[in-house]
């Protein structure tokens, strides 16, 4: 079963500095609908206006990733880690008992464009930390690069559940298959261009929940770039 989640649907709210897209109930935007699917709890598209951001905040027991799809994001936090994250680099901040963090545009010019992406953990209260990695835009093409994962395999990052994220970039008519687990569960999330799951055409900030299925099958129709969550 796949059940679509179109773009246009999703929670939207302009802010001047700050234009998101929620795919899930967040801040403002609620639907008892859409309050999250299985361990995944957020999936933000945030634009941010040169110079702009979000001041220091505090977060608890969440596993959070950042993705960034264009531009700089500059991250610091109460752990002491400062960081610019670009396009290809994956962040994961896990909050645990409880860490600040703030997130402001890198450049003075140009916008930042990126996904905020919330995970449940497993256990909570466990300590905050965090890490960022890179993944290449040839090490994602015509195949799925798992980019986090609970035991950190092939140079992932590390998340405190047992759920796995990967990233592809396809070209046009380029296919990859990813097999299921018998009651695993997949969402794929398509952040930029077009593609197919299932036969089903998505685009740009559309999304799909895989429930019952063996194998989620993501064809490009245009180049193409996605996230895929399995998930318990």
């Amino acid at each position: 079963m796949i059940d679509v989640r179109r773009a246009k649907e999703r929670g939207h709210a302009n802010h001047g500095w700050l234009d998101t897209w929620h795919t899930f109930s967040f801040s403002g935007y609620y639907d008892e609908r859409f309050m999250g699917f299985r361990t995944l709890r957020v999936i933000n598209e945030d634009t941010v206006a040169p110079g702009q951001g979000f001041p220091p905040h505090g977060h608890r027991d969440m596993e959070i990733l950042s993705y960034v799809l264009e531009g700089g994001l500059e991250h610091k936090d109460s752990l002491g880690t400062g960081s610019v994250i670009r396009p290809g680099d994956v962040q994961r901040m896990s909050a645990g008992t409880g860490v600040r963090h703030s997130e402001f545009n890198a450049s003075r010019a140009e916008p930042v464009h990126f996904l905020q992406i919330w995970i449940e953990p497993a256990k909570t209260g466990i300590a905050p930390g965090y890490e960022q990695k890179a993944f290449s835009e040839a090490d994602k093409r015509g195949r799925l690069r798992l980019v986090a994962s609970p035991d950190g395999a092939e140079g992932s990052l590390t998340i405190h559940q047992d759920a796995r994220v990967y990233a592809t970039v396809l070209a046009p008519g380029e296919a990859v298959t990813h097999r299921l687990a018998p009651r695993r569960h997949a969402w794929v999330q398509v952040t930029r261009g077009a593609l197919t799951v299932g036969g089903e055409p998505l685009a740009q900030g559309d999304g799909a929940a895989i429930s019952a299925e063996a194998d989620v099958l993501i064809v490009g129709e245009t180049d193409a770039e996605a996230l895929l969550f399995d998930l318990p």
